[in-house]
């Protein structure tokens, strides 16, 4: 895949980039490394101060930046501003919460005086340069939600960005240069996917992280495993979004919508598989597809676009196959389902009835604004679509019966649990997922804890 920005409105080629060579890529790790050796003895307050600086200089560039990700990915313009703005808040959170968060721990006296010790703490230490893949729907924050807890913790960052947003990838490495971190400490590579597994054996590199496929996963983990190195994984997700006899059937068929055609679809997070209890299906089924119907769709850089086209003629070839194969095999076809004639990767908003378990969109992953709607008897037959997935990486329920919350906090075989509201990402709050979803956690404490070396200092009596 060239390293190109194509805007995916009209399939206009702006702008193309040659590949790092060999040459680059070496003087880029070598550099890395180095900066590495003195960027970790760096005090927090320093580190905090630099992120702070880098979060003001992206409120300045939001309107600027908010373009080329539309430009470059064809999000509603609004939606890029709003991206780079949850972006600065997030940096402000870890410069402000990182000491703490990797304060020295230390164990219970007793345990202490149990091992012989006269005194034992736990303390966080960086790893050294950490890879991160990462992938084109959320060009900013994918990449923001590793580095600022990565450069807060004292490592130093090397990103490989998808090949169609190398406008945004390079504005990230110019947005911490110009915020006055270390030369080498977050450098962007402009490579292509094929090397990424001779960097990721590099024994500069100590560890990877990557959001993205299924199979951009097994390739980094193979090759990761295979050297010993630390990875989080980040995947697809296909996640339910459960409607029970007691929610408030308006306010979930509402934020049903937006759950699911957010970034225009293309989002892991989003809600894709709608698992309705049959007393009230009938009432949600028609108010969401109402609103499905009702969206503008259009120019993603027009203020009143609420979806814009797919990222890429490949992706929406994708999602065409999905609904024609499910079309093909009985479903029913709700809204949408037909791709518009003109220029541009447009897809419209669409709603299928009738799953089977025989279709490919039951058991693949929808990157698009396609939801399918399951009608359901009870709770355990919900619990059990819901868990039908090769995935786990979020879920949303709307009941108010603490009965059965209970029930879906327990039995649902994913990461998070969104109750009465769509899923949605926070640093103060761990993101990640189970089964084919991946491994790892981002964002909270336990995200920043990572990529960290946690060591066990131990003085005896």
């Amino acid at each position: 895949m060239p390293i190109a920005t194509v805007n995916p409105a009209n399939g206009e080629t702006l702008k193309t980039y040659e590949a790092m060579g060999d040459e680059e890529i070496e003087r880029r790790l070598r550099l890395a490394a180095a900066t590495f050796r003195t960027y970790r003895t760096s005090a927090f307050a320093e580190r905090a101060r630099l992120m702070h600086r880098a979060a003001d200089l992206l409120d300045e560039d939001q309107r600027d930046i908010g373009r080329i990700m539309t430009t470059e990915m064809g999000k509603p313009v609004k939606q890029a501003r709003a991206e780079a703005a949850k972006c600065a808040r997030s940096m402000r959170w870890y410069a402000d919460h990182a000491q703490e968060l990797l304060a020295d721990e230390e164990p219970a006296a007793a345990d202490v005086k149990d091992s012989g010790a006269s005194r034992a703490l736990v303390r966080y230490r960086p790893l050294g340069p950490v890879l991160a893949v990462m992938p084109w729907n959320f060009p900013l924050w994918q990449v923001i939600r590793f580095a600022a807890p990565a450069l807060m913790a004292g490592n130093v960052g090397l990103l490989k960005h998808a090949s169609n947003v190398p406008q945004t990838a390079l504005y990230l490495e110019d947005l911490f240069h110009r915020a006055g971190f270390p030369e080498g400490a977050f450098q962007t590579l402009l490579i292509g996917s094929g090397a990424v597994g001779e960097i990721l054996r590099d024994e500069r590199v100590k560890a990877a992280t990557l959001t993205g496929s299924e199979p951009a996963g097994r390739a980094v983990a193979s090759v990761a495993g295979d050297m010993v190195k630390k990875t989080v994984l980040e995947l697809g997700g296909s996640d339910p979004y459960v409607v029970m006899p007691s929610a408030d059937i308006d306010r979930a068929a509402k934020i049903a919508v937006t759950a699911r055609v957010q970034n225009n679809g293309q989002s892991c997070i989003a809600a894709k598989r709608f698992i309705v209890h049959t007393d009230v299906f009938d009432a949600f089924a028609e108010r969401f597809v109402a609103g499905m119907k009702a969206l503008t769709v259009g120019d993603p850089l027009a203020e009143d676009t609420e979806v814009g086209p797919l990222a890429s003629e490949q992706g929406r070839n994708d999602l065409e196959e999905l609904v024609d194969d499910a079309v093909r095999s009985g479903a029913t076809v709700l809204c949408g389902g037909r791709r518009p004639d003109g220029p541009g990767w447009y897809y419209p908003p669409t709603v299928l009835g009738d799953i089977t378990r025989k279709m490919r969109i039951h058991r693949e992953e929808t990157f698009g604004p396609v939801a399918t709607l399951y009608r359901v008897a009870d709770l355990e037959e919900a619990v059990l679509v819901a868990n039908n997935t090769p995935f786990g990486l979020s879920s949303n329920v709307w009941t108010r019966d603490e009965g059965e919350v209970d029930r879906f906090v327990r039995d649902l075989e994913a990461g998070g649990v969104f109750f009465n509201g769509m899923t949605a990402s926070h640093p103060a709050f761990p993101f990640g997922g189970v089964k084919r979803s991946g491994y790892g956690r981002e964002l909270s404490g336990h995200g920043i804890r990572e990529f960290c070396n946690i060591t066990t200092v131990w003085h005896g009596a």
